[in-house]
């Protein structure tokens, strides 16, 4: 029997998107008239959809109320560190945390102790399972954090809850990708869709910098860009895989650097679009395995470096991290599998050795 749809609200709703006889996009409110700038902000894309909240939640807005979890919230989404300081990708990700809370904006601050926030962890578990749940729970730290530094919270409740445990049937989010999976996916990729996955497979850049990436930040000396979710400078020379891309790719007059069928910029909507296409095809033909994602083009890049004996600071400064945390998860499975491969060889070394005694004793 077939589950029930479960009806998602429309984020675009009220809202009228269309291009005109000019072909550029136009985006206005049915009831109020006020227009969206669509040269600023592309319609379906982050930085639309983040204008087009903003501009829901000022009329929507209620009054929050003084010494509420929804009075931080709002402080929090006014400040510089939530505006300024995030990435677009990050203020979308907090804020469906904001909208999972909003049932209890008006709880008032000093509620929230470590088993209320147990509690709310445990809920969005049992909602929308593991990874919100924990989510949620970093997102309540980071704000409560903020509210002590500017005077509104007392404490961090949240820093004293543990994460969700992971489930243990769960697969390897974002995997790395086999070299049989990448060869098979270069082949398949149509010509406007190869340069982007290119500068994914081999720069280990997110897919959003890899599509928003300016034709000025490759050169003949390579690449001079900056990474969007961390603000870490990359600067990585030009090397075969990605010149070879950059000549195959088709022309076109965009600014951006990589450019859809019809020469525009990518949405990162219409990127995964045609993406999911492609790798279900590759998937139905028992070409590739599932759970392929583009985001595990940067494990696969932190791999193969961890692979050939390269620091974690040195793949840190290749994927445009701030620390080497990162560089160290991402790496984790090389360090797995060089230990276990030695320790595999040394196992059937001593199984040789232990038959040639036991054929000499000729028991």
């Amino acid at each position: 029997m077939r589950k029930p749809r479960v009806r998602r609200p429309n984020k675009y709703a009220g809202w009228q998107i269309f291009r005109d006889h000019d072909g550029d996009w136009r985006c206005y409110h049915r009831k109020t008239r006020e227009k969206i700038d669509c040269r600023r902000f592309e319609p379906y894309t982050l930085a639309f959809d983040m204008e087009l909240h903003r501009i829901n939640e000022l009329r929507n807005e209620k009054e929050a109320k003084p010494g509420t979890l929804g009075m931080l919230i709002k402080k929090y989404r006014e400040s510089v560190r939530f505006r300024a300081e995030l990435a677009p990708r990050t203020r979308a990700d907090y804020q469906k945390c904001f909208d999972y809370l909003q049932a209890i904006d008006d709880t008032p601050l000093d509620r929230f102790r470590p088993p209320f926030i147990a509690k709310i962890r445990d809920k969005a578990l049992e909602k929308r399972k593991f990874r919100f749940a924990n989510y949620v729970r970093s997102v309540l730290s980071v704000i409560f954090d903020w509210g002590i530094e500017y005077g509104f919270t007392k404490d961090n409740p949240a820093a004293k809850v543990k994460p969700a445990r992971r489930p243990k049937a769960l697969p390897d989010a974002n995997r790395p990708w086999t070299d049989a999976e990448r060869e098979t996916v270069l082949a398949a990729l149509p010509p406007h869709m190869l340069l982007p996955v290119a500068l994914m497979m081999f720069y280990a850049l997110d897919p959003q910098d890899a599509l928003e990436l300016p034709r000025m930040a490759i050169t003949q000396a390579g690449l001079d860009t900056r990474r969007n979710k961390t603000g870490q400078p990359i600067y990585l020379p030009l090397f075969e895989p990605v010149a070879e891309a950059i000549a195959r790719a088709p022309k076109h007059d965009a600014l951006t650097l990589c450019a859809n069928s019809r020469g525009q910029p990518w949405t990162y909507n219409g990127f995964s679009t045609n993406w999911s296409r492609l790798k279900g095809k590759l998937e139905a033909e028992g070409l590739i395995q599932p759970g392929l994602t583009l985001k595990g083009l940067r494990h696969t890049v932190a791999t193969i470096l961890a692979e050939m004996g390269k620091d974690h600071g040195t793949i840190a400064l290749v994927l445009g991290h701030a620390t080497e945390a990162m560089a160290k998860h991402y790496s984790r499975r090389a360090n797995m599998t060089t230990r276990t491969t030695s320790a595999v060889a040394d196992f059937e070394a001593e199984l040789n050795k232990r038959k040639t005694k036991v054929v000499k004793s000729g028991v």
